[in-house]
């Protein structure tokens, strides 16, 4: 498994949360992609983010927070676009690790990040930022329908050195 050390700006988003199984159909993405083409904000501009919240591992699968996200320009206007939350997403040092199967393997993704990758490495998560899903398809067009996501797992030195 590929995993690189990337330095990512930091993000403003719109977002939509949804509580509940990651398991289950993610019906805020499509609301949230309704809005984002109302507002003309889609790829290559700008980024579709997913966050998971919460390890079900440790959550209540019917507890678990996920936020549907799309960055916003600098000068996009937020106050007349009240139907949406908005936040900040801390750029820094991140693992990359490029995903392409289905969406249900992506928790594999994340077990190999925390539990193998990341205890070998010179680095230990940084829980003060959020882990990101970049979207990179929409796996209902994908002819297997996998989803390919950029997964990015803050990072910061583990002081070893």
């Amino acid at each position: 498994m590929n995993v690189s050390i990337k330095s990512l700006p930091d993000y403003e988003v719109a977002y939509i949360r949804r509580i509940g199984s990651y398991f289950e159909p993610q019906e805020h993405w499509e609301k949230l992609m309704q809005w984002a083409v109302q507002k003309e904000l889609f790829p290559p501009s700008q980024h579709f983010i997913g966050i998971s919240l919460d390890n079900p591992s440790l959550v209540e699968g019917s507890n678990c927070r996920h936020d549907a996200c799309v960055t916003i320009p600098k000068d996009f206007n937020k106050e007349n676009n009240s139907d949406i939350q908005y936040k900040k997403l801390d750029g820094g040092l991140y693992a990359l690790y490029p995903f392409y199967e289905t969406p249900e393997k992506l928790s594999l993704a994340y077990q190999f990040l925390f539990e193998k990758w990341l205890p070998n490495s010179e680095y230990e998560a940084d829980f003060n930022r959020y882990t990101l899903e970049f979207n990179m398809n929409n796996p209902a067009d994908d002819p297997e329908g996998k989803c390919k996501v950029d997964l990015y797992i803050p990072i910061k030195n583990n002081g070893n050195d």
